[in-house]
């Protein structure tokens, strides 16, 4: 463990917090201090959920650490049956409260509560959040699913989807209806949504969809040997990929494959003349392993990117990245130090990254576009609409989210191309004025009553160099008359009658303080 500034994941209870918060009738007694709290604020302010996480702390206090911690855990355990009335309570450590060993688990499993209890260890100094839901959902598993007879229909279960994933809601919806199109039914959804009565129905499918393997995979490979539940290792992110994963479940379901891409626009929409500057654009990915592996095909083979670099910050997926990286005669980065994507990124010189939260910080400092395409992501990757990463219309929401900034670019690039042609300068009015500049009448009124000022004094007049007027127009509109104010004020102010582009950077630098 280590202090940074940003994370790429939090610490492994983040994992677990992620597991229970998907599921009903679950509840997490976390030992935890005072402030190890702030977990809530992910799934209410972030995920914007209507309710709190299904967690009680301890919250012991540095005064309880010389009397006995234990106690306090087992009061907060039986006083979250007894308020809360769980079907099943999983038990664990923070970061800080593994220090003092405690051992919740072995401490809840002498209190003979009347529902099962199931202890987690997480070693929060070695693993993170992705490995800690992994192992939680499969340590949920483990203790509550068994053989029991299967369907009479062909059925399956979805395995992997979490509270706080990426479009994890909305690719349910998505791969649900995929399936059906199939004649193959859900019989379970886990973590998401699943109760612990839930979970011990895994068993009556067919096969497992296992869609997050960065979440689900230990959970299905267990299944696969207790309970004789295969389970698909194509993640359907793409339109290859989810014509590829029919096929997988076709044979796995012993159904003809079917898919309707009527609805399907990304193909059509890539090869279009509209997309044509996008062919060879160089994009860097960096994300969690598995939408990584799925951009990087999705870019090459069917937006006709170039994929110049990529990596992935959970190290449990490295060797798949690496794979994907070796395909496309590259180095995969495996790192969790946003600094060295940065440097990686800036050394490259992509004309687009596809990355995270983190990258879309990256490269706003960098003036590069940007598509979010992996978790961790911020309040405005949790859209209100519809709006899957898998599937058919997961095809087509990507490609409106990776096009879309480099179309944004484009125009900005066009404008600064026609800057000086006779209808796109500043002082050219709008079309629909017929290229007449109209003042507004308050700033008429202030050109008319402003009293004049003697250059040298603050407000006076000055004059601009050609260069430095040339460098003003390089800023956005938006703010460019903010920056020719304050330019002028701080020159004023210091009795400078001219200003350079020197003076336009030293007025930058002063107003950034």
């Amino acid at each position: 463990m280590k202090l940074t500034v940003w994370t790429y994941e939090g610490p492994p209870h983040v994992g677990a917090m992620r597991v229970a918060t998907a599921m009903k009738g679950l509840h997490y007694v976390l030992h935890a201090p005072q402030g190890d709290t702030y977990a809530d604020l992910l799934f209410t302010m972030i995920e914007r959920r209507n309710h709190r996480p299904p967690v009680s702390y301890t919250t012991f206090q540095a005064r309880d650490l010389g009397s006995d911690t234990a106690n306090l855990f087992k009061t907060a355990c039986r006083d979250a049956y007894d308020r809360f009335k769980p079907e099943a309570i999983i038990v664990g450590a923070s970061c800080t409260a593994e220090l003092i060993q405690d051992d919740p688990g072995g401490m809840a499993e002498t209190m003979d509560l009347p529902v099962p209890v199931i202890p987690l260890e997480l070693p929060s100094y070695q693993r993170k959040e992705n490995f800690g839901a992994d192992e939680t959902f499969f340590q949920i598993v483990r203790a509550l699913a068994f053989k029991v007879e299967r369907t009479a229909r062909v059925t399956c279960n979805l395995i992997g989807p979490t509270a706080l994933g990426f479009r994890h809601r909305d690719d349910v919806t998505e791969i649900t209806g995929l399936l059906s199109d199939m004649g193959v039914d859900v019989n379970v959804v886990a973590p998401l949504d699943a109760t612990p009565g839930d979970i011990a129905r895994l068993g009556a499918a067919h096969f497992n969809v296992l869609m997050y393997p960065e979440t689900g995979e230990t959970a299905c490979r267990w299944m696969e040997r207790e309970l004789g539940l295969p389970f698909t290792k194509t993640v359907p992110i793409g339109v290859g990929a989810t014509r590829d994963f029919v096929a997988e479940v076709a044979a796995l379901a012993g159904v003809a494959a079917r898919i309707d891409d009527t609805r399907l626009r990304l193909p059509w929409y890539s090869a279009s003349v509209d997309s044509t500057y996008l062919t060879g654009k160089r994009v860097y990915l960096f994300g969690d392993g598995t939408h990584v592996a799925a951009a990087a095909r999705i870019a090459r083979d069917e937006m006709g990117f170039e994929v110049v670099g990529l990596g992935c910050y959970n190290r449990e997926q490295a060797r798949l990245v690496r794979g994907v990286a070796k395909e496309f005669g590259l180095t995969a980065l495996i790192t969790d130090d946003y600094l060295e994507v940065e440097e990686a990124i800036a050394e490259l010189a992509p004309e687009m990254i596809l990355g995270t939260q983190m990258e879309r910080h990256i490269a706003k400092r960098l003036g590069i576009p940007c598509a979010v395409i992996s978790a961790p992501v911020h309040v405005q990757d949790f859209p209100a609409r519809y709006s899957p990463q898998m599937g058919l219309e997961g095809a087509n929401v990507i490609f409106d989210t990776w096009v879309h900034p480099l179309v944004m670019g484009l125009e900005e690039h066009l404008l600064h191309m026609f800057r000086d042609d006779f209808e796109f300068h500043d002082d050219a009015g709008a079309s629909h004025h017929g290229g007449a500049a109209m003042a507004r009448p308050e700033q008429a009124a202030a050109n008319e009553t402003a009293a004049p000022q003697r250059p040298g004094e603050p407000g006076g007049e000055v004059i601009w160099l050609d260069a430095a007027e040339r460098e003003l127009r390089k800023v956005p509109f938006f703010v460019r008359g903010k920056a020719r104010r304050n330019t002028e004020a701080f020159a004023a102010e210091r009795g400078q009658r001219e200003i350079s582009v020197e003076t336009l950077y030293e007025a930058k630098a002063h107003y950034a303080r």
